[in-house]
């Protein structure tokens, strides 16, 4: 599916060589970025909540700490705003740069933040305040990587070109998950609790040399390139903003947007983070054990997502997305009745289902997007879209579950959640095609 107009050829297509520096340099860039990300939602659901919201019950410090893992996803849209204002008037590279640089600075911050014995109420709102900026940083990563892929995509791999920048999902999930095995590993329950689950959040200094990278070595896409010669004649007649025209004409696909990936995000969240704490502190599973079914159920993905993205350039990119969410919304039910049997094997089996419907769904997504808006606004309309369905759905995820547990006393209550957004993503898939149809 191509729903919005192609813009003029370039100049010159760029070389095959070109091409694959530039898809690398976006994967590489979306995967350190997801990994800074991951730590803080694998650090709440372990120690966060009793390092800086110690007092009250184990419950309510784990909410307190999901509750900030979801402020991160508040101030996305805010990232994918400025970053998609700037980027589709000034190039799609230095955004990426600039929310590397941001997610660098942000992640190691938290690393070396004090805890609340040491610094009192100012530990719990510095918490916040970096948790933030990694929120805006992610915000505005996505659009700019996933941009930087798909438009330098030859024609025909548009999807799997995009499903490059996918895979850093589950390579940050992969990555985060080791180095805390590893620092799990290598430290005493007490050394990890005083400083072993800040080693994850240092490594974020790797992050400062990839925006280094891309800055001198990577140049920006031929499609903003294009279009950048007709914005500046618009811009000479009237005032252009982006995020106007986006509010003015596309909102509505905006919402479609987000309202199709919100069942995605949230149940991506749930078994990663949300199952995390819940079979680790309900179940009690062992910490080690449940994060290691997490990062072999990742490792999957990273053959699932191309291979959707792949056939999506076959067969249209709204057929693999749609079976993706009707998936979820038959497995919720089957996926919590195995995990509650608290054998490590059914929670392997019951995540590794649900993460099968996530890449069928993932794998096409950032294409489709893409192709939901012209050049001049494809950085505003995708973020905006996608940022919509990380607050809807992943933010409050672990945080909502938490609630559903507490209050029903069965994790029924949280299948229900995700069956609910998978009905939504249904609609909006639906409508999605109505109006492709149409055109």
């Amino acid at each position: 599916m191509d729903t919005a107009p192609t813009s003029a050829p370039a100049p010159s297509a760029p070389t095959d060589r070109r091409r694959r520096k530039v898809a690398t340099a976006a994967a590489l860039a979306s995967a350190v970025e997801w990994y800074d990300y991951f730590v803080f939602g694998i650090a709440a659901a372990l120690v966060l909540g009793d390092l800086y919201f110690p007092a009250g019950s184990a419950s309510a410090g784990v909410l307190a700490a999901f509750a900030t893992f979801a402020v991160g996803f508040l101030a996305r849209p805010v990232g994918g705003v400025i970053a998609g204002q700037l980027g589709d008037r000034h190039g799609r590279k230095p955004m990426l740069v600039l929310a590397l640089t941001l997610m660098g600075i942000a992640t190691v911050g938290i690393g070396l933040l004090p805890t609340y014995d040491t610094i009192g109420i100012a530990a719990p709102l510095l918490l916040v305040l970096l948790r933030v900026l990694q929120g805006v940083a992610v915000g505005a990563q996505w659009g700019g990587a996933m941009l930087m892929a798909t438009e330098y995509a030859p024609e025909g791999k548009r999807g799997l070109y995009g499903s490059l920048v996918q895979l850093g999902v589950p390579i940050g999930v992969v990555t985060a998950n080791t180095v805390f095995l590893l620092a799990g590993a290598f430290t005493s329950d007490a050394a990890f609790a005083a400083w072993g689950w800040r080693v994850p959040f240092l490594v974020g200094f790797l992050v400062l040399g990839l925006a280094w990278y891309i800055h001198t070595r990577v140049e920006e896409t031929p499609a903003f390139r294009e279009a950048e010669r007709a914005l500046a004649e618009q811009e000479k007649s009237e005032s252009r903003s982006p995020l106007r025209t986006i509010l003015r004409h596309h909102l509505g696909t905006v919402l479609l947007a987000g309202g199709s990936f919100a069942v995605n995000t949230a149940t991506f969240y749930i078994i990663i983070t949300g199952v995390l704490d819940y079979a680790t502190r309900e179940l009690d599973m062992k910490r080690s054990a449940v994060l290691t079914v997490s990062l072999c159920v990742s490792l999957t993905q990273l053959v699932l997502i191309p291979a959707a993205a792949a056939l999506s350039d076959r067969i249209g990119r709204l057929r693999v997305y749609a079976l993706g969410a009707v998936g979820l919304l038959v497995w919720a039910v089957p996926m919590f009745l195995l995990i509650d049997t608290a054998s490590l094997l059914w929670l392997a089996v019951g995540t590794f289902v649900t993460s099968c419907f996530l890449s069928i769904m993932y794998g096409p997504q950032a294409a489709l997007f893409a192709e939901l808006f012209t050049a001049e606004m494809r950085y505003t309309g995708a973020s905006l879209g996608y940022q919509i369905a990380a607050v809807l759905g992943g933010g409050l995820a672990p945080f909502v579950m938490v609630l559903l547990l507490e209050a029903t006393g069965t994790s029924m209550a949280v299948s229900a959640d995700i069956i609910v957004l998978a009905a939504v993503a249904l609609v909006s898939i639906r409508i999605l095609a109505s109006r492709a149809a149409s055109r």
